[in-house]
């Protein structure tokens, strides 16, 4: 049985860039997708449903990387103005099979197995890859926020994927402002009280956020599927 449940919550700037969407096909098909915008404004807050929309209706159709770059064939062009929005994301495909995840930038998905939250997305911005050659964490933390790959740059060879091992029983899509500015710790433990009400979890997940210390909290927006028996 796979159920859902889907919140988001505008941070402090204007206009909410992220959105979500779950699609489900006649034979209990799952596709899902969580759009975080780049930037904000109403072209961005606008164009974000309907790539989720895209996303989720391609992913439920085609699998997770279809819906992926489906999506970002909207937005591959920057347009007569120069101004068209674009985004990062990742969908998931739920199904009798299995489950597998795509995605591009910062936007994570993280997966339950009943005792412990694993992340199974790497986050493709540049603060990920100076890891890879050990200077301080603070240092590294600094490019947290450039995104390497987005929708308008997305190809099959840049876009992340991974399938989810059967034992996970519960999966969150997470954009930025939920997985950063809530602490795995707390992640942890909200998962572990709501496992069995993903709705809630949902709800719960998108309240933990909190602002840094410059007083700034972004769009948090989080999708939570569950599978079982």
């Amino acid at each position: 049985m796979i159920r859902t449940g889907f919140a988001t919550r505008e941070g402090t700037a204007a206009d909410n860039a992220d959105a979500a969407k779950v699609y489900v096909l006649f034979d209990g098909t799952v596709g899902a997708a969580v759009i975080d915008g780049i930037g904000h404004g109403p072209h961005t807050s606008r164009t974000a449903p309907l790539l989720a929309e895209t996303a989720a209706r391609v992913t439920a159709h085609r699998g997770a990387l279809a819906g992926i770059l489906s999506a970002g064939l909207l937005v591959a062009d920057e347009g007569h103005d120069g101004e068209e929005a674009n985004a990062v994301a990742v969908a998931v495909l739920v199904d009798d099979a299995g489950a597998r995840a795509a995605w591009v930038g910062d936007c994570d998905v993280l997966g339950w197995d009943g005792v412990r939250l694993r992340r199974y997305s790497t986050p493709q911005v540049m603060g990920e890859w100076v890891r890879q050659y050990g200077p301080p964490v603070e240092i590294a933390a600094h490019y947290d926020d450039w995104v390497r790959v987005s929708l308008h740059s997305a190809t099959v060879a840049t876009t992340g994927e991974v399938d989810i091992p059967d034992e996970v029983v519960l999966l969150l899509l997470l954009s930025d402002g939920a997985h950063d500015q809530v602490p795995a710790d707390v992640m942890e433990d909200l998962t572990r009280e709501y496992h069995h009400d993903p709705q809630a979890l949902a709800n719960a997940i998108v309240a933990a956020a909190r602002s840094d210390e410059n007083g700034y909290r972004d769009d948090a927006t989080a999708v939570v599927i569950s599978r079982t028996a």
